[in-house]
Parts: structure tokens; sequence; C-alpha cells
């Protein structure tokens, strides 16, 4: 059998349907291979970015593996920005490279390059991925294979790297003999007796909380846990924030879901997650964004306990935990209700009454957003847009600025909706090639994609590739006239513009012309007025269609966690229940009820 059908073989028997790719000569073998198997349909994107990507929103939608297959040299490092999303967020993804044949490989020789287009690519990739290796022996592509799986998807899950040259690919073996890979092998990260004893604590400590809180983040999904997590929020009746990464963990409509805190969230989130005495971090790794820069300041009253699969993730903010459990979300869960008979029934009429009225008090969402007269507020757009959609959809926020940070927090997820970004990386041009992925792994349900004018032109070649396809995504770009983000942060500190804008040396054409020329339907919207019926009609316009969002170019992003530069360079965040616009010090106090009750 040849290497590169075995290796095609192999992926299709991983319960992957779709592979992407950019074809080039030295992974030609592969290419031909993954275009005669029967099992796996090929995707062609036209950058190896956005096979990346795709291979990455598609493992997010499956639960599963992503798959791209990439040529050497160029077709490798095109990748990286892809592979590092899905390194950060935790996303399992096998990239496959071609490489020039072994006889053309510099090795020790300490020259730069000898084959054409020749890079070592396993070595740039190895900080970013959880496997890589060059198969220099025909011999081992089953135990690589077999182990870069395995890796991928197994304890804190990520993206693995395979580097095959254009020789091993070609070269003949019998799949039958070849040695496999035993995952016996591998250490285990936590210690399932331990873990009993410190669930047994953590009912204690739930029993004596007055203001217990659950932080939800995407680990839980990452664990298959998604319904054991619901039932143990019934269970406990205790309220819920989320992570971003874990915002569709539970609906919106949940009587017990929060929203989700942060420098940017609303008030009632971040009043939640302040004034909790403990505080139960479940599958979520407490980035800076969400706390504000400042781990000591988080929850400052709350008894902290921390389920993560990572254990460096615990060690990161280890001096605010008190207990530590490194361990499989779902697993953590289940143990949790094998021991529920040990959790006590309490009143907490008086806690679950503050958090409703936080909530309803401080909505993210303003009547005077929907008064805007000078285009649309991104606040009024993004709750529109998410009472317009129905629990069927995929939503899938670009990875910067409003289209991010605004429209997420504003965004109201339904039950059945999957709704993510790549969190870790930030990176403009995920918009595209992640609804593509996307898309394919629902089997083609309607998908929604949000993204601003700057982030879109990145990678938007891939509206070729959704129109050959036909593909059912709608969308909205939210046309700012530049980087808003960038000007806002420009002016806060220099005062002054650079490439932020037409002003400052940045151009960008007009997104429904370049949409027009790929084929795609187009449409405008341009006020506020009849919003949600404007909305409508896109939606329900058939296929794939491009909507030119007029927002207000410098809309006021608020409430928010404001920061200081200090003469050093260094900066010094606010607090989380302190937030731009600062609400008088008698309103803040009242709102502050553990600093009241708290030793």
């Amino acid at each position: 059998m040849k290497l590169s059908d075995c290796v095609i073989q192999f992926i299709a028997e991983q319960g992957v349907k779709h592979v992407f790719m950019l074809p080039g000569g030295g992974a030609m073998h592969l290419v031909d291979s993954l275009g005669r198997c029967k099992d796996l349909e090929y995707i062609c994107n036209l950058h190896e970015q956005a096979c990346a990507i795709a291979a990455e929103a598609y493992a997010r939608v499956t639960n599963n593996l992503g798959v791209a297959i990439v040529t050497t040299g160029p077709g490798g490092t095109n990748a990286i920005t892809g592979v590092a999303g899905a390194w950060l967020d935790s996303t399992p993804c096998l990239f496959i490279s071609g490489q020039v044949k072994r006889a053309d490989m510099t090795g020790e020789s300490g020259v730069r390059q000898l084959g054409v287009q020749e890079i070592d690519i396993v070595s740039l990739v190895k900080p970013i991925t959880k496997y890589a290796v060059t198969i220099t022996d025909p011999l081992t592509i089953r135990y690589h294979l077999e182990k870069a799986v395995y890796m991928a998807k197994s304890g804190r899950p990520g993206p693995v790297w395979i580097d095959i040259p254009l020789d091993v690919q070609a070269s003949s073996i019998d799949p039958d003999s070849l040695a496999g890979f035993n995952s016996n092998n591998i250490e285990q990260n936590f210690d399932e007796s331990a873990v009993k004893d410190q669930v047994s604590q953590i009912i204690e400590l739930f029993n004596s909380s007055e203001r217990p809180v659950i932080l939800a983040g995407n680990g839980i999904r990452l664990a298959g846990g998604q319904t054991d997590f619901l039932k143990l929020v019934d269970l406990l009746g205790t309220p819920v924030l989320t992570t971003r990464l874990g915002v569709d963990i539970i609906p919106a409509t949940h009587e017990l879901c929060y929203g989700m805190p942060g420098i940017i969230a609303s008030r009632g989130a971040n009043f939640t997650l302040q004034n909790s005495d403990c505080l139960l971090i479940l599958g979520a790794r407490l980035d800076m964004a969400l706390i504000a820069y400042a781990p000591d300041k988080l929850a400052r009253a709350a008894k902290k306990i921390m389920v993560n699969i990572d254990p460096t993730e615990i060690q990161k903010v280890k001096s605010i935990i008190n207990v530590p459990v490194c361990m499989d979300a779902k697993l953590f869960i289940q143990e949790l209700f094998k021991q529920s008979a040990r959790i006590k029934p309490r009143n907490r009429f008086d806690w679950m009454d503050k958090c409703h009225k936080w909530k309803l008090k401080y909505p993210f969402v303003l009547p005077e957003h929907y008064d805007a007269t000078s285009g649309i507020s991104v606040y009024a757009f993004s709750e529109t847009l998410s009472e317009a959609l129905s629990g069927d959809y995929i939503v899938l926020p670009g990875n910067a600025g409003n289209a991010c940070e605004l429209f997420l927090t504003a965004f109201k997820v339904k039950a059945g909706q999957r709704v993510f970004h790549n969190k870790g990386t930030g990176a403009m041009g995920f918009c595209q090639p992640a609804a593509i992925g996307a898309c394919l792994a629902s089997g083609k349900r309607p998908t929604v994609c949000i993204d601003g004018d700057g982030g879109f032109q990145l990678n938007i070649h891939e509206l070729e590739t959704v129109k050959r396809l036909a593909l059912p995504i709608k969308f909205f770009v939210m046309n700012n006239q530049g980087y808003a983000s960038i000007r806002s942060s420009q002016r806060g500190y220099f005062k002054r513009l650079t490439g932020a804008d037409t002003t400052s040396g940045l151009t960008l054409p007009d997104v429904a012309r370049v949409a027009e020329a790929y084929g795609l339907k187009t449409a405008r919207i341009s006020s506020q007025e009849n919003l949600r019926q404007q909305i409508n009609q896109v939606l329900n316009m058939a296929g794939p269609v491009v909507c030119d969002v007029m927002i207000i170019p410098d809309e006021v992003r608020a409430p928010r966690v404001s920061s200081m530069q200090q003469p050093d360079g260094s900066m010094v965040s606010g607090l989380l229940e302190d937030m731009w616009p600062y609400l008088p010090a008698e309103e803040l106090a009242q709102n502050t009820i553990a600093e009241k009750k708290s030793p």
C-alpha cells in the first residue's frame, strides 16, 4: 500500500468527513490520495491560513478532529496562525505537510536550504503543538499517526503536526505489519482517588457559602460535559457566569445565567462575580481580559475552586486558588453527582434576588443605543440580530474590536446555537474560513458571521470558496471606516492616528462591490429604522450573502474597566466592579456587598 493512501485512510477512520487543503508539489502524493478517497470530501481553500482556521472551526463544531493538508515551505508557514489559534484555544487538529524528499533535507548540515521551498516546519510549530514530527522512516507512520491523534484529543486538547517528505509519501508499506502506539505509556495528569476527597471538600465549601457562583468555560464542552453541566446547574441552583469561549454552554434565557464578566461586560455580571464568597471555576483558564490583569483582585471575598485539566493553568494563579483540581471537567461533574447526597439545601433567596436585580438594573444594551441617528449602534444591531436568529444557527463573531467584544457581550445565546470565536490569538481573518469549516461540520446549518470592515479583508478571497460550495452563510460586516479599536487606543494614548483610517494612511475597499465581484449577493443596512426587518430580509435571502452594516464609526465602548499607564510604562487596571463610566460612590458601595460581609 502506498504510504500516502495509508495516511488518508487513517484520517477517514477517525470519523472526519472533510479535509481542508491547498495543493502543492511537496504534498502531491497526499493530495492525489485524498482526491481518490471516497470517504472524504476535500475542500480547496485559497490560502493555507484559511485551511488551518477552517479545520480549527470544524473541530469546534464536531468536537472531534479537524484536518488540513498543506505543502512544504510557505504552505506550512502560511498555516501557522491557524495552528496558534488551535493551540491557545485547545482545539484538536491534525495538520499534515508535505516536505522535500529526504535526500534534499538540510538535516544537521547547518545549510539554510537544500530542497526547493524546504523549511524545517517542525521546529517552527513545536512550541504551538502538542506533538510535531517529520517522518523519515516509512515504517513508523502508523505509530506517529496514532500518537498524534491521541495527543490531539487527550488531556487538554490541541493541534498536532506531521511532516512527510515527498519520497516517504510515495513509499510502499504493509499497514498490517506496522507497529502502533500504546497510550498506556502516557502518564495521567490527575489522581482519581485524590479527586474524591477534593470534591468532598468542595461540597463542604459550597454548603457553608452564602453567595456561590459558577464560572463556566470551554473546558466543559471539550470534555463533552455540556449535558451533565446543565444538570449540575439545576442541582446546585447557583448563579452561572461564562467565559467568552464558554458563552454557549448555557442559554442566556436560563434563569441562572447571569452573563459574561470581564473588562468589557455588563455591570451585573461583574457584580455577581466580585461579590461571590465561593467561586467554582470550571473548565476556564482565567485569561487576563476576564480578570482585568489582576488575579489578586478577583472575587476577593471568595473561596476559589479551580477545575482544569491543565496543571499549568492552575499553577498560573495558584496564589488565589483555595482548592486546585487538576481534572477533566466532565469527570469532575460526575464525581459531584456521586456525592450529591451530601449537598445540603440552603435558602439563598437574598443572594439570588440580588443577582437578578443586578441583571435587570444594569443591562449591557441600553434604550439610548436604539436612538442613534449618525449610523447603527453595535449594541442595538447585536441585540436585534440575536433576537432574529433561531436556535438552529451557528454564530461566529470576528476576533477583534466591535465584532468580538461588543457583539458577543450584547448577543443573547439561544439553546441549540453554537457561538464561538478564536479567543487566544484574536487574529483578524478568522471570519470567512471559520464560517466555512463550521458550516460544513454542522451539515450546512445556517451560519452567521460578524466581522469588521478591516478584519474582513484578511481572508476575503475565501468568499470564492463560499460561493463555490454554495454555503448558507450570511456575513454581516460592521463598517466603521477603518480600525475603530485602534483609533480609540491611539487617540487615548497618543492623541494622533497612524494607519487607522483614511486620514492616517489606511484605505479599505467597498465590501459590497468586492463581494459582487465574487458573485455573491449583497445588501447594505444604513440606518436603524426598521432594523429587525432589514436584518430579516438578509437572513431570508437564499444562499450566501454579504451585508455591509454602516455602524457608528467611533461609538463609545462602555461599560468597561479602565486602565492607566504608569511612568515606567506599566499598566494598572481598575477593579472589575468599578467600571467606566463610574457609578456614584454611594451606588458602587451599595453594590459591593462582599466588602461588607467579609471578615
